[in-house]
């Protein structure tokens, strides 16, 4: 019964440490990617060692099962949760929304604007945008209020050079930050 709470327990363990090892491997850091799959490999021979010490205990067997099942479902709840990386997001809408640009501005996202040409020639506006990914559903929720009909498109860029992701965006949150706690002072 000890065994089979460790096998599960291992199990626990070894599926997040697999998924975010997976995350780290396809978002280029080598570094972390190979930490976390030297400890994936260890937890991994511990718990397949000891299903296989003894293959006619079907509780261990049952346990690693279990494990990685649910293991499956917490890696999937800490890649939500940690949201590592950056979103590219299009947004269109009917007309240009010089308050929606300057709002999303403010809070210290990245905005591009362009008109476009839609279905019969319809002129709209698209806005291009890069936050990081445990931004996102701010993003959506600012538009969304400014713009309830916008269309919006979310994916994640494999690598970006220069522009004003990076410094800008830290330095813009901060003074919209700061603004809104002097309105709130005032």
């Amino acid at each position: 019964m000890l065994q089979a709470l460790i096998i599960f327990i291992a199990q626990l363990i070894f599926v997040p440490v697999l998924t975010l090892r997976t995350i780290m491997m396809v978002k280029g850091m080598k570094g972390k990617a190979s930490a976390l799959g030297t400890l994936e490999g260890f937890i991994y021979v511990i718990a397949l060692g000891l299903v296989f010490s003894d293959l006619s205990n079907y509780l261990n067997m049952v346990a690693y099962a279990l494990g990685f099942g649910l293991g499956v479902y917490l890696g999937q709840i800490l890649e939500q949760r940690l949201a590592i990386g950056f979103v590219s997001i299009e947004v269109n809408i009917m007309q240009k929304n010089e308050e929606l640009i300057q709002n999303l501005r403010n809070e210290g996202f990245s905005v591009s604007t362009s008109e476009v040409e839609g279905m019969n020639e319809a002129r709209r506006y698209r806005l291009d945008c890069t936050a990081r990914r445990d931004r996102e559903r701010e993003f959506i929720n600012i538009v969304s209020t400014h713009e309830p009909n916008a269309f919006i498109v979310s994916y994640e860029p494999r690598n970006f050079k220069g522009g004003y992701i990076t410094k800008a965006m830290k330095r813009n949150r901060k003074r919209g930050l700061q603004k809104k706690e002097a309105l709130k002072d005032s």
